[in-house]
């Protein structure tokens, strides 16, 4: 990967830069807003790829083919981030799996990021102790690789906080990661203001490297991060990424209150992210964004990008016309400070 520009200023999140991706063996030459991950020096694309539906039942990215050819358009459209982790997929590791064979010819293109340790889902290493441990993670680290067909990843994440195991553990454990240059740099995911600012003071107790990113659910209908973790991020430096950013794509501008296409993720299995919408504030959202001839989906992510700390909007896709439209709203649109304030006053956040 070539830059044809430079990044000028760190502390300009918006600043465009060109590269030039040698696509498997095509040039291809995109402007795309590329961003620092916080203070990790790591370069991401503004809009990533979140890769949860890899291996997802009933689509078309259930398949190889179906993620490769995802994958593939999303480097053509000058995405470089791409977030997975190992409980994505239809069954452990699928998600990752399918995604091996892409990473394994264009990995140099890719900002490659994975998860480990999630509370809540069934794992095959559970035998090894709980999530967070020392045992747990350095196999889950090596299978992972594996699956992706990597020897490394950029940015390795602790997907929920484990209150089993001492975060003295679960520091030392990825700082040994580092060191052995499987990891290049941690990040956690959905921690709370408090446990993100204890794990940055233990590592530094502990003169360990710091977590540099945190992901947890944000999007306009789901403010409630302002309330803890994004001031955190702000205050330690760390990179933001949403997940969630289109709440299941409602925000996408193709659901009414009348319903949506037949064929989505909504329709088919999540009738009450529809049903519990505010259909008078989704409303009064459209009537905007129809007043200055941009799509809901350009207002969502051009607002995402615009909240102070944010790294990459991690939207995800299961056709190559979604990942284009994603990867274009990166660029097409960005809200004036007024603008931002009368979206964000559309959705009030909650108590």
């Amino acid at each position: 990967m070539v830059a044809e520009g430079l990044y000028t200023d760190k502390n300009d999140c918006n600043v465009l830069v060109m590269w030039r991706y040698s696509n498997l063996g095509n040039d291809v030459l995109m402007d795309i807003p590329i961003r620092y991950l916080g203070n990790s020096g790591l370069l991401v694309s503004a809009v990533g790829l979140g890769c949860n539906n890899f291996g997802r039942v009933d689509t078309p990215t259930f398949t190889a083919e179906g993620t490769a050819d995802v994958m593939v358009a999303a480097i053509e459209a000058g995405i470089n981030f791409f977030d997975t982790a190992d409980i994505y997929g239809a069954e452990f590791g699928m998600s990752e799996r399918l995604m091996g064979p892409v990473v394994a010819k264009a990995r140099e293109q890719m900002v490659l990021t994975t998860k480990f340790g999630h509370t809540e889902y069934e794992s095959p290493l559970a035998r090894l102790g709980p999530g967070g441990s020392r045992a747990y993670i350095r196999a889950s680290i090596d299978e992972s690789l594996e699956r992706l067909q990597t020897d490394y990843v950029d940015l390795y994440q602790h997907h929920t906080p484990d209150p089993r195991v001492p975060i003295e553990e679960t520091l030392e454990a990825l700082n040994e990661l580092i060191d052995e240059g499987k990891v290049r740099h941690i990040g956690h995911s959905n921690y709370s203001g408090e446990q993100a600012r204890r794990a940055q003071s233990v590592a530094k107790r502990l003169g360990l490297r710091t977590f540099v990113s945190a992901q947890n659910e944000y999007n306009l209908l789901a403010r409630e991060a302002e309330h803890d973790i994004l001031p955190t991020v702000q205050d330690l430096g760390l990179g933001f990424l949403p997940w969630f950013p289109l709440h299941n794509g409602l925000l996408t501008g193709k659901f009414t209150k009348d319903g949506g296409p037949e064929n989505s993720r909504i329709m088919q299995s999540r009738h009450h992210v529809h049903a519990e919408a505010p259909w008078d504030a989704m409303e009064r959202f459209a009537a905007f964004c129809e007043s200055r001839r941009i799509t809901m989906l350009e207002a969502t992510i051009g607002w995402l990008l615009a909240v102070p700390g944010m790294s990459s909007v991690i939207a995800g896709a299961t056709t190559v016309v979604q990942v284009r439209e994603n990867a274009d709203a990166a660029v097409s649109w960005s809200p004036t400070t007024r603008e931002f304030t009368q979206i964000a006053n559309f959705f009030p956040v909650k108590p």
